[in-house]
């Protein structure tokens, strides 16, 4: 009895330490592609000093200062909703196969979304953390998905937007679509495509 009650807390030990490992692993992994500190402090259980560190260490550079994107603006204009409709449908499908953490289920569909984007030859327009922050509007029923009456596709709009006359991006695009062809740029992950965005 004194052995097995002695191999207890040593048991517990190694469950911590592998609780840790994990949370430490899913850090690394948000940092690499491009999430804000904030999410981090978010999505693991780790420190704020420790993800600070950890965050330094892997990108290379200290973390961007500042809010995060909080209105539902940016997603409803023309192409960022066509991305992150994308994004969302993909999310959607990976989250219904799956019984991971939501924040893994956001982390596979948004490197499904990255493969689909390099795949076409697409500069991406979502980053990470707008990609999870997208979630937890539709989650907080700030804003729904949509079926086009012209394709059928499922787009990211407003709670109240009407089904039955509501016409796509793709369908329907604005006047200005197509007027200009703008220069090649390298493309922006992470804080630097956060903070080259106008504001929301």
């Amino acid at each position: 009895m004194k052995a097995a009650a002695a191999l207890l807390p040593q048991t517990g030990g190694r469950k911590s330490l592998l609780q840790e490992a994990r949370q430490v692993e899913r850090a690394i992994k948000l940092i690499e592609l491009g999430a804000r500190l904030q999410v981090l402090e978010s999505e693991t259980d780790l420190s704020y000093e420790r993800l600070l560190r950890l965050y330094k260490e892997v990108s290379g550079r200290s973390p961007s200062k500042g809010q995060l994107p909080f209105s539902i603006d940016w997603f409803l204009t023309w192409q960022p909703n066509i991305h992150s409709s994308l994004f969302l449908n993909i999310f959607e499908y990976v989250s219904h196969e799956s019984d991971a953490d939501r924040i893994d289920d956001i982390i596979r569909a948004y490197g499904l979304y990255s493969e689909q984007m390099l795949g076409c030859g697409l500069e991406s327009q979502l980053t990470f953390t707008r990609a999870w922050r997208l979630v937890k509007f539709v989650g907080a029923s700030m804003l729904t998905m949509t079926a086009c009456s012209c394709c059928g596709g499922r787009f990211i709009t407003e709670l109240f937007e009407n089904p039955r006359h509501y016409q796509c991006g793709l369908c329907r695009p604005p006047a200005r679509a197509g007027k200009r062809t703008p220069p090649r740029v390298q493309p922006l992950t992470g804080d630097r495509a956060e903070d080259a965005a106008p504001a929301a």
